[in-house]
């Protein structure tokens, strides 16, 4: 199989046929949704948040240039100009961040923290992922109150409708729904740089705020205010990580594009139109995004705010789905039933277990919290969280990986590390009042990863430990036992050893088939593997052969399309002269050492409901025999 470093790849890679122009409108509407929609409450949030600043002009120009300078560090510099050059053959997010650095790194001590640090950047990602969309929409809604004052308490229930109405078509694919969201953004964008230009025009002075000076003035005139106020200025970046974790779907380019030529420009003429408003109508900081339009547009400003909030919900929702199969088939979840809901696009999948569970969190986000000025609390900690992770990847990757001159990478990790941490230690004095949300949320998910990896890597161990070598096996088993027509397949998950259920069959059954195929897939910590390098097999001697199936961690598992291809292991399989054997383990809680006794059971709650393997593998259901065993862990 080949690993060679592909730190560097082209559209063409990615397997991308459309142009850059096409692929940008495309990201327009997947990738930039969250920090698209930023403006609509960041803002607001820094002046009457849960720590209010006062509106003049130190604040207002100082707040607008930090906006500015973190856009310019966290995302363009740190983000488009670095992290996305590390792309795990096409794809990325901390997951495949952490993949790459594992593969091309030979510290194998330092690889079990790193791999702790990207299960907890993938932790809290499953903690933003259900803030976010119940930010965006609240905030979306609630500018019907600017419309209308009475509207009030009809803002609860209209984005609780919405919300259920998103999960809802989950399942039916976003593939349609898709095609729209690109010019749907297009025209987002447009009217936030429209209505930033003609704010601006009354208060041309407000471009002077672009000077970092006036965020320094901010900090020296009161920097326990300016610390604080970061807890809100950060949720005008939240969504960064969003143009890494997608860069498979689109590439670096197009969406590098779109962010220097289209977002970016329409979010800085968006805030200077809000700072240039509360400049001349301070009073305006209750809702700045909605206040800039005219009153006869402010109705149309809802809807279209209102149609990209979902959109930047879709996309987190997708994002989720795409993070636990990646997940999954690197071993940190147990298997989950996944729909495929695109015959072309195989990376469109839908899982409904995560849906549901989404749904039902989000909504009861929605009825806690009442409000997003309330959910900005809960909001921001876990963007922040991910980001700080991503840096102390990235400088593994500079330092140890990519041999960065260390006069120029220590220098620049340093200002990350700086942002990202003032940033982080800002959020941090939210946990009282909902920031605690997302903690718990990620600590939950972090306990349930680290357990399912660690219980799978004892339950393989004492099963080695037990295992009868094959080479054994065969001579004794093979010219005692009857032999009966057909092709049996006995799938394991040791690469060496007798599988458990081939042990079971010979002891109850008293015969073996003609031909036995011992399988093993094997989930490499790339996203594709090529189909010259699917299959491996060894013979083993009197029709015994092993058979060892590769499949990257973004790739749809088939089994029975892959063994109809093997051409070197006898005649061709023919799938009704085919049997599959599969283990099903019963885990039994023990004091030997591994792991909490409380961590055992529920690992072994965990493996009772993960999906079977004959569905996992799209095994023929009438070809599928399960013989069960104990196992102490």
């Amino acid at each position: 199989m080949s690993t060679d470093p592909a730190s560097a790849t082209t559209l063409q890679d990615h397997g991308h046929k459309d142009g850059v122009p096409k692929l940008a409108l495309g990201a327009l509407g997947v990738v930039f949704g969250d920090i698209g929609t930023s403006p609509l409450y960041a803002f607001k949030e820094t002046f009457v948040g849960h720590h209010p600043i006062a509106v003049d002009q130190l604040h207002i120009f100082g707040v607008v240039s930090l906006i500015f300078w973190s856009l310019v560090l966290v995302v363009t510099v740190k983000y488009v100009s670095i992290i996305m050059r590390a792309d795990n053959r096409g794809e990325g997010g901390s997951l495949a961040l952490l993949a790459l650095i594992s593969r091309l790194s030979s510290n194998t001590r330092r690889s079990g923290y790193l791999a702790l640090l990207g299960v907890l950047a993938t932790a809290l990602f499953f903690g933003d992922a259900m803030i976010t969309p119940a930010m965006t929409v609240m905030s979306a809604v609630e500018g019907l109150t600017v419309v209308q004052a009475g509207m009030g308490p009809l803002v609860v229930p209209i984005a609780i409708g919405i919300l259920v109405a998103l999960f809802l078509i989950q399942a039916r694919g976003t593939a349609r729904v898709g095609a729209v969201f690109g010019p749907i953004m297009v025209l987002y964008f447009v009217t936030l740089g429209v209505l930033g230009v003609v704010n601006l025009i009354e208060r041309p002075d407000m471009l002077f705020s672009l000077n970092p000076w006036w965020a320094a003035l901010f900090i020296a005139e009161d920097p326990a205010l300016a610390f604080f106020a970061l807890g809100s200025i950060v949720l005008a970046v939240t969504g960064a990580e969003a143009l890494y974790a997608d860069m498979g779907h689109f590439g670096r380019k197009p969406i590098t594009f779109s962010w220097l030529w289209i977002v970016l420009p329409a979010l800085m003429l968006n805030y200077l139109g809000q700072g240039a408003l509360l400049l001349e109508e301070p009073i305006a900081a209750e809702n700045p995004f909605f206040l800039m339009a005219p009153e006869w547009a402010r109705l149309p400003l809802v809807l279209l705010a209102t149609a990209a909030a979902i959109i930047a919900s879709q996309a987190v929702i997708t994002g989720t789905f795409s993070v636990t199969r990646q997940a999954i088939q690197l071993g940190f979840l147990p298997r989950l039933r996944i729909t495929h809901t695109s015959a072309s696009a195989e990376g469109q999948v839908f899982i409904p277990i995560v849906n549901w569970t989404l749904a039902l969190l989000v909504v009861l986000l929605v009825l806690g919290f009442k409000s997003s000025s309330n959910l900005a609390a809960a909001y921001g900690i876990a963007v922040t969280g991910t980001m700080f992770i991503d840096t102390l990847l990235l400088g593994v990757l500079l330092l140890s990986v990519w041999k960065w001159n260390r006069w120029v990478a220590v220098p620049l990790l340093a200002v990350f590390l700086l942002v990202d941490g003032m940033y982080f230690a800002s959020n941090l004095t939210k946990v009282p009042d909902g920031g605690w949300f997302p903690l718990v949320i990620g600590l939950l998910g972090f306990t349930m990863l680290t357990t399912w990896s660690r219980g799978r890597e004892l339950m393989q161990e004492r099963l080695r430990e037990s295992a009868m070598p094959i080479e054994v096996f065969i001579k004794s088993a093979s010219s005692a036992a009857a032999r009966v027509s057909g092709t049996a397949v006995f799938m394991t998950s040791s690469p060496t050893g007798v599988p458990p259920a081939l042990l079971h069959n010979l002891k109850h059954n008293k015969v073996l088939h003609e031909r036995i195929m011992i399988l093993t897939v094997v989930i490499d910590e790339i996203p594709y593997v090529s189909e010259e390098d699917r299959i491996g097999t060894v013979m083993l001697g009197s029709d015994f052969y092993r058979i060892i199936i590769r499949y990257g961690f973004m790739q749809e598992i088939d089994i029975p399309a892959v063994l109809k291809r093997i051409e070197n292991c006898g005649p061709k399989v023919k799938m009704m002269e085919t049997s599959f054997f599969l283990s099903r383990q019963t885990l039994l809680a023990s004091d030997k050492p591994g792991m909490a006794l409380w961590r055992e059971h529920l690992f072994s709650w965990m493996m009772r409901n993960a999906e079977s393997a004959m569905d996992f593998f799209k095994l023929p259901t009438n070809r599928v025999v399960e013989l069960g065993s104990q196992v102490e862990i």
